[in-house]
């Protein structure tokens, strides 16, 4: 039962490495781009939920949809003004913007308000419920069942809607996509804007998860997210979900054995066997290219 729970554990963390993870693979299918800025984009979303609740005191679904329109907005403003311009730049400008970006918000939050972390107020009552000798919590049910609606909302968004097909026309072949008439521009946007939201909601449901925040707490969860995008297969939507749930519950399951000063250590691990023998991830194929 004790590994049981542990799953439930892992299944619940790797829903929010999915959620970011997910702004990461879609960034990078479009315009080939590791936004290291991602992370903080998941910070700010878990700081405008906090604000949300504790200061005007809103529920948690108000605060939720809050924060990801904020870091939607908050993404296209980032991709407008920063990256934008590096499009045909080399990959390491566009690599060192990203890191640059991504120290600035940090810092610039630190500037504002202060390093000191906050608590989360309890927006959520958290009941456990025994199933089968296995305590689950409200809040992880409530967790795995948003991340779940906005996954299945995303797989929508990209296969049924017009912005979801210009999506994966530009993703295939930008060139192509613009002589066809999609306005390559506003679709980069729109997919940071898709991503970004993401993150604002991972974000305030790991505050709600963990309860505590402070301006740096994007950093590991958001390395995290990109190695979960590694595994699964950068680039690609499904192998983000997959590889998030593989990193939660590989983290749990680590902590249940006694090493839980080594579950950081534990995703880099997988980063670099998965880059050792299998670097296109796990739904990832190998693709040749001429030189």
């Amino acid at each position: 039962m004790e590994w049981i729970q542990q799953l439930v554990n892992g299944i619940s963390l790797g829903s929010i490495y999915a959620l970011i993870a997910l702004g990461y693979t879609m960034v990078y299918g479009i315009i080939k781009l590791i936004n290291f800025a991602h992370g903080d984009v998941f910070m700010i979303g878990s700081f405008i939920g906090f604000y949300a609740i504790a200061k005007w005191e809103l529920g948690f679904f108000p605060a939720l949809l809050l924060a990801m329109t904020v870091c939607a907005i908050f993404g296209v403003l980032i991709e407008r003004i920063a990256y934008k311009r590096l499009r045909n730049a080399t990959r390491i400008a566009a690599l060192i913007t990203a890191i640059g970006v991504s120290l600035l918000i940090e810092y610039t939050t630190i500037f504002f308000r202060g390093a000191q972390p906050a608590a989360y107020p309890e927006v959520i009552k958290s009941k456990s419920f025994d199933v089968f000798g296995v305590q689950i919590s409200s809040t992880s049910i409530l967790i795995l069942s948003v991340a779940i609606v906005l996954m299945i909302l995303l797989q929508f968004i990209v296969h049924k809607t017009k912005i979801g097909k210009a999506m994966r026309a530009v993703s295939h072949d930008a060139d192509a996509a613009r002589l066809m008439g999609i306005n390559v521009d506003n679709t980069i946007s729109a997919t940071f804007a898709i991503g970004s939201a993401l993150a604002g909601a991972a974000g305030v449901i790991f505050g709600v998860y963990y309860t505590k925040i402070d301006p740096l707490m994007g950093v590991i969860p958001g390395v995290k997210a990109f190695i979960a995008a590694v595994l699964g297969g950068i680039g690609i939507i499904p192998g983000a979900v997959v590889g998030g749930m593989l990193l939660g519950v590989v983290e749990s399951l680590v902590s249940a054995l006694g090493f839980s000063l080594w579950r950081d250590a534990a995703a880099f691990v997988i980063l670099i066997l998965i880059l050792i023998f299998r670097p296109s991830g796990i739904f990832g194929k190998n693709a040749r290219e001429k030189v």
